[in-house]
């Protein structure tokens, strides 16, 4: 764990500070040093991405089991890359810090600066990238542990499927770069960016059809056999009710009854009428008369 750790922050800030070396020196390009600080941090951002993406492929494919299954490159690669999170953060800073000369906020290079100004620029740098140095932060001091001590080796396949979606960050750095140096119109960079980006949900839930036990998202579940409604207060083995017979005779003196010539009589509803245990009729006998 410390070697990769150690091999993650000598890797990225030697290739940025080589990837500057080589755009302001080298013959054909002879770029200023904001511009070659704005894309060496663009460029090592792409590679970083597609390492992750490339990674996340290789684990997310390699998991059969999307909960069980485990893969030595996502452990490896998390203890790889959290260096760059911190590296990023000097990076981006480095960025503004020169953007804010370019604007003639600061002073001219190799001249003296007025007490205080570093300060400004790192507030604005803090205002302005507030949301990314959060999630640099949480990256670092959050998800690194939690993927390391929490998981146990479990879910591998989800923290593959995380890392591909690193795969649109070189879209995204392709198209800061072309702003700052307008060399081909970038209208259409966000289409694959919102491609990429959405093909990771169906990549998932394929994965996850995988497993017998996993349900794809979006889709109900399979309707089962009916179930049988029982109710535990009933006593089990409980006689079907008879049908309740018309009874021979009806007192004319229950107020209940109305009885007129042709009309069959009705007995009152209750136990009685429907021949129920203990009731006192039975199907066929007499209707007692009311009191």
């Amino acid at each position: 764990m410390t070697l990769l750790f150690v091999l993650g922050c000598i890797f990225f800030p030697l290739s940025f500070a080589i990837l500057c070396w080589g755009l302001q020196n080298h013959s054909n390009l002879r770029m200023d040093r904001p511009e070659a600080v704005l894309v060496a941090s663009k460029l090592v951002s792409s590679v970083q991405a597609v390492m992750a993406s490339t990674a996340g492929y290789i684990v997310s494919t390699s998991c059969k089991h999307i909960i069980d299954d485990q893969h030595w490159l996502s452990s490896a690669y998390t203890q790889f890359a959290v260096p760059y999170f911190i590296y990023d953060i000097y990076a981006m800073f480095l960025c503004h810090w020169h953007k804010h000369q370019v604007k003639g906020h600061g002073g001219d290079e190799g001249g003296a600066r007025a007490p205080g100004s570093t300060w400004a620029v790192a507030r604005g740098y803090l205002h302005k990238e507030f949301l990314m140095v959060l999630h640099h932060a949480v990256m670092v001091l959050v998800c690194f542990p939690l993927s390391v001590v929490w998981r146990q080796g479990k879910g591998d396949f989800f923290l593959g499927c995380l890392l591909m979606a690193e795969v649109s960050t070189p879209f995204v750095c392709l198209g800061k770069i072309l702003i700052q140096l307008p060399l081909l119109p970038g209208a259409a960079l966000p289409l694959p960016v919102l491609g990429l980006r959405a093909a990771r949900r169906p990549a998932s839930a394929c994965g996850a059809s995988r497993h017998p036990g996993a349900r794809q998202p979006g889709r109900r579940a399979a309707p089962g056999p009916p179930a049988l409604l029982v109710l535990p207060h009933l006593p089990r083995g409980l006689p079907p009710l008879p049908a309740p017979g018309l009874p021979a005779s009806v007192s004319m003196s229950d107020p209940g009854l109305r009885v007129g010539p042709g009309t069959r009589p009705t007995p009152p509803l209750g136990d009685w009428a429907l021949g129920l245990p203990g009731s006192g009729w039975e199907p066929g006998a007499s209707c007692p008369d009311s009191p």
